[in-house]
């Protein structure tokens, strides 16, 4: 059995997350390039040396910011939600309507948007090569569901799997940009998933 984290663990963990949180609300508000250790510091009403002790530098946060946001993403495609789960045309189709729910509770906050999908293309050649990675990753394991259904006959024998993954992948990210534009309500972004989602099942599906 393991021992509880000591107190000066846990101070130490909360203070490693408070400097999370406060370079993703300047990293949004102001961009990746243009805030400062100091600007992060002083958000958290700490020393640049108090900083250093927890980080080595403003990259290695925007990384843990988007390995969060990674682990978040892979936590909507377990259990009910994997690949194997659906055998009916039916539970595929609730199944991907859990994970898009999911998906746009993620990419709701535009932070996380930002940061994922415009920042880190220009955060550096490790960070723009992590974003690639997932990207790859996502259409990897979305062929995996249409190679699922295809094994079981409600989708469509002839799709081609990694050709149908990335385009649908490209479709989360476009809809996910939506929460960036300040002009468009909640209501749309929801009628854009649904969209989203009825295009799935009205061009994928076995007739």
């Amino acid at each position: 059995m393991s021992q509880p984290a000591s107190y000066a663990e846990r101070r130490k963990q909360a203070l490693r997350q408070e400097i999370i949180d406060a370079a993703f609300d300047i990293f949004a508000e102001r961009g990746y390039h243009e805030t400062g250790i100091a600007d992060i510091a002083a958000r958290v009403g700490i020393g640049n040396s108090t900083f250093y002790r927890q980080f080595e530098s403003k990259q290695e946060i925007l990384e843990q910011v988007i390995e969060t946001t990674i682990a978040r993403m892979l936590a909507s495609v377990s259990n009910e939600n994997a690949p194997e789960a659906a055998h009916t045309l039916d539970e595929y189709r609730k199944q991907v309507e859990r994970i898009a729910a999911s998906l746009q509770e993620t990419l709701a906050d535009s932070r996380v948007t930002r940061l994922m999908f415009v920042q880190s293309l220009s955060a550096g050649p490790d960070i723009e090569a992590r974003f690639f990675s997932l990207s790859e990753l996502a259409v990897t394991l979305t062929s995996t569901y249409i190679d699922h259904g295809k094994e079981f006959g409600y989708l469509e024998p002839s799709l081609d799997s990694l050709g149908t993954a990335r385009a649908l992948v490209a479709m989360i990210i476009g809809a996910g940009l939506l929460s960036l534009n300040p002009h468009v309500e909640q209501s749309i972004r929801d009628r854009t998933v649904k969209s989203a989602v009825d295009l799935i099942f009205e061009g994928v599906t076995k007739s």
